[in-house]
């Protein structure tokens, strides 16, 4: 976990857990989750890894230490400004899946809802990212049969790399109810996807190319495709970097930047960096009353945005 991190599209990290089952970066015959390549250097001898990658790892306080850091509403990012006038963002499992099958719900429920919810926690927005959204679906009917309505400051976010694991949408769409934040993390972007059908029902979409050692190819217009889906549906777009670009023509895009995350480097049309709206986060700051009214507007915001308004 860090007060402060590289990646563009938040302020802070959380991981409530260190560790993951698996995905289509990380298996038998693919490694290529950078969480995982720094559990293979670090996993079992650095304090706050987890044994193995492989071995899923619980880390409870993480999440109530996070709560406590410095408010952020209204404070200028100079680095990301993009962000001014949002909350802290707090990415929540960069380096895990907390929605392994190995941890209970009743962790998750102690560790994480309990901290957003709390008095400290409601002063910032936390970006939950899980490539089992099936799983956050169970979770979410679970706390709903205690009574525990989702958090308003907890948005739900899926991975999505190739247009097979689009799949993973539906499952997003079944956790918390029209006054939560629904993402997706289009990172890394494998191939040509086509999310038109689902727009409609999201809040946010992040993409990205692949970077490092091996990185697969990203085109151009795989961008400039989504950003004109998202237009189209009136969706909040954020290009978070072009990794291993490629122009039209196939060739490979050279850039000082080695994930290719600073935009002054792109062509002007990429240079699309945007958040789901401030009014609709920050009213309220952070009270009880607040967050209700915040789930009103974000209903009638989703409401407007799905009938063309």
């Amino acid at each position: 976990m860090s007060a402060s991190t590289k990646i563009q599209w938040c302020d802070s990290t959380c991981n409530p857990t260190m560790g993951c089952d698996g995905c289509e970066l990380w298996g038998r015959t693919v490694r290529k989750c950078y969480a995982g390549v720094l559990h293979v250097r670090f996993g079992g001898a650095t304090k706050g890894y987890a044994p193995s990658f492989e071995e899923v790892t619980r880390f409870p306080g993480r999440m109530q230490q996070a709560t406590r850091w410095r408010d952020l509403s209204g404070q200028p990012r100079a680095d990301k400004p993009w962000l001014n006038g949002y909350p802290r963002l707090i990415f929540v499992s960069d380096m895990s899946d907390a929605m392994s099958d190995g941890v209970s719900f009743e962790y998750l429920r102690d560790e994480v809802i309990d901290c957003v919810t709390s008095d400290a926690g409601r002063n910032h927005q936390w970006l939950w990212l899980t490539k089992r959204p099936n799983r956050m679906a169970e979770f979410s009917s679970w706390l709903a049969l205690q009574e525990i309505s989702w958090p308003s400051n907890l948005w739900a976010g899926t991975s999505v790399t190739s247009q097979k694991t689009t799949s993973r949408i539906d499952h997003l769409l079944r956790v918390g109810d029209e006054g939560t934040i629904r993402f997706l993390s289009v990172e890394p972007q494998y191939e040509e996807v086509d999310l038109a059908c689902w727009l409609p029902h999201l809040d946010w979409v992040i993409q990205g190319g692949e970077s490092g050692r091996g990185a697969s190819r990203f085109e151009l217009e795989w961008a400039r495709l989504l950003i004109a889906q998202c237009r189209e549906h009136g969706v909040p777009y954020f290009l978070k970097q072009l990794g291993a670009s490629v122009t039209s023509d196939g060739e490979p895009r050279d850039f000082d930047d080695g994930h290719a995350g600073n935009w002054d480097e792109w062509p002007d049309d990429l240079r699309v960096r945007e958040l789901p709206p401030l009014d609709l986060i920050v009213e309220g700051e952070g009270t009880a009353d607040g967050v209700k009214r915040n789930r009103a507007a974000l209903k009638a915001w989703k409401t407007r945005k799905r009938k063309g308004a």
